[in-house]
């Protein structure tokens, strides 16, 4: 064999072997957030949903449907995790180039796992899971022989109505935007035009949900961090408030065991019983903050005050500076990159530690945005409970934390928290090239953010000072206006 075969032969088989362990790598990368999925769903599911004493027709079905939650589930964690590893991947090149154990993270493996997220996204969101609820829906056509291929059959059906109602919508959402002869040529290609402009509606809304949800979920994080955290003594004494507190649900505990205050009047046996529970409970929270040790108590909330503070400030102040970006230079709108180039330089100027800086922002900026979703009025309702959640709120959670965490890469980029260009079709977006949508984008979250964060802050110090001095022990005074009969 003459040395120029020898040579090409050499690549092909060292290309085979590159893609075999890059396929082996995101199987076992998958395999493991399936399995922590798995667990994750188990800890919610309603157990009799999936027991098979009264049907094991449904049983199955819920399985089955189970299944594809967990999928779904699996992707839109993979989605969170795609942006940090790639940042945490670019930065290990960088620090050890010439290390022979990590040659394996290469752009070729990163690009897959982009392009392999954004497939399985756009495949959950448009087929497995109205599948997953239709299938649960279904019972089989009228006349059909009962059991699950029927079930299948009907699902089927119905998923192909509503594929083409969807095509049809965007048919014509596409022909009254763009009306050139290029885009209605382009309106017959199912594979390459469809389903990206279709995500690209979906990454859209995900995009605009996480600029709504973040800020209130940082005005949230803020109130659940000075409840679960005891909180410091300030000008109060509490071993005052805890006697007094004691006192008092003794007093209404002995006025539930005696019946009657009085003999001319008559308890309120349920408001009492109200009463008492919330005695007890603010005697409980109380004692929990009298056992706290110093350490826990004077330095343990200031301390996630003030990263949560931190954190928020230099989300906005990062925001302000892409903004001004964006008006001075065209380099700084959001654009795709084909081509993975990990190891030559930074997505940081303040190298490691901005890369890691970026990789907690991102991941604290997703966690805010799924607690601002789940604190809303409008989605309360889905949050699941452990053990008690039926399996159409399990299909509604995957769906929402899909749509919020494939949008998390094109959110991050778009504010200018990082530097890494989006990979695969994640760049592809129609409106990633608008000046305007992004400019007032960045300028939405600067201002919702900035207006949480100071109404949030103000008005807990303002609590916090009224509390210890006692001032919220004081009689409100009563207005009256000049009409006798009517106060204000």
């Amino acid at each position: 064999m003459a040395p120029v075969e020898q040579d090409a032969l050499a690549v092909r088989e060292q290309l085979f072997h590159e893609r075999v362990r890059e396929c082996i790598i995101c199987a076992l990368l998958f395999a493991s957030l399936y399995i922590l999925c798995h667990f994750i769903i188990t800890h919610f599911k309603k157990h009799a949903d999936f027991t098979a004493v009264l049907d094991d027709e449904d049983a199955a079905v819920n399985r089955i449907a189970l299944g594809l939650c967990t999928f779904t589930l699996a992707v839109a964690l993979g989605a969170v995790l795609l942006l940090p590893f790639s940042i945490i991947s670019n930065e290990v090149l960088l620090s050890f180039p010439q290390n022979y154990y990590i040659q394996w993270l290469n752009g070729s493996l990163i690009h897959g796992l982009w392009n392999l997220v954004f497939l399985f996204s756009n495949m959950s969101l448009v087929f497995l899971m109205p599948f997953a609820y239709f299938f649960t829906e279904s019972e089989g056509f009228a006349g059909s022989k009962k059991g699950i291929m029927a079930r299948v059959y009907e699902t089927s059906v119905v998923l192909l109505l509503l594929t083409l109602l969807v095509l049809g919508m965007v048919w014509v959402a596409s022909a009254i935007v763009s009306n050139d002869a290029a885009s209605r040529q382009s309106l017959y290609d199912l594979w390459e035009y469809y389903l990206p402009y279709l995500y690209s509606c979906i990454s859209l809304f995900g995009v605009l949900l996480l600029l709504l949800c973040t800020p209130f979920g940082l005005s949230t994080m803020f109130t659940v961090t000075g409840k679960l955290l005891v909180k410091p003594r300030l000008l109060e004494d509490l071993d005052e408030q805890l006697s007094c507190t004691r006192f008092e649900e003794a007093a209404v505990s002995h006025r539930i065991r005696s019946g009657k205050a009085s003999c001319w009047l008559n308890l309120d046996m349920e408001m009492l019983r109200e009463q008492f529970f919330a005695i007890r409970s603010k005697r409980r929270k109380l004692e929990l903050r009298h056992r706290a040790s110093p350490w826990q108590r004077n330095l343990g909330y200031p301390l996630a005050m003030l990263v949560l503070l931190a954190l928020t400030g230099i989300s906005v102040l990062i925001v302000c500076f892409h903004v001004l970006e964006l008006l001075l230079d065209d380099a700084a709108m959001p654009r795709g990159m084909q081509d993975a180039s990990l190891g030559q330089v930074s997505f940081s100027i303040f190298g490691s530690f901005g890369a890691a800086l970026q990789v907690v922002l991102i991941f604290y900026l997703m966690v805010s945005s799924v607690v601002g979703f789940y604190s809303s009025p409008l989605f309360t309702r889905l949050l699941p409970e452990r053990q008690d959640t039926p399996l159409t709120k399990i299909i509604g959670n995957c769906v929402s934390l899909l749509v919020l965490s494939s949008a998390l890469p094109v959110f991050s980029r778009t504010l200018g928290i990082t530097r890494f260009d989006l990979l695969g079709d994640f760049g592809r977006f129609n409106w990633l090239g608008n000046f305007y949508i992004v400019f007032l984008y960045n300028m939405g979250f600067a201002g919702l953010t900035t207006l949480c964060l100071v109404k949030k802050v103000s008005w807990a110090v303002q609590a916090e000072l009224i509390r210890a001095f006692g001032l919220h022990k004081l009689p409100l005074p009563v207005t009256r206006c000049r009409t006798r009969s009517k106060p204000c």
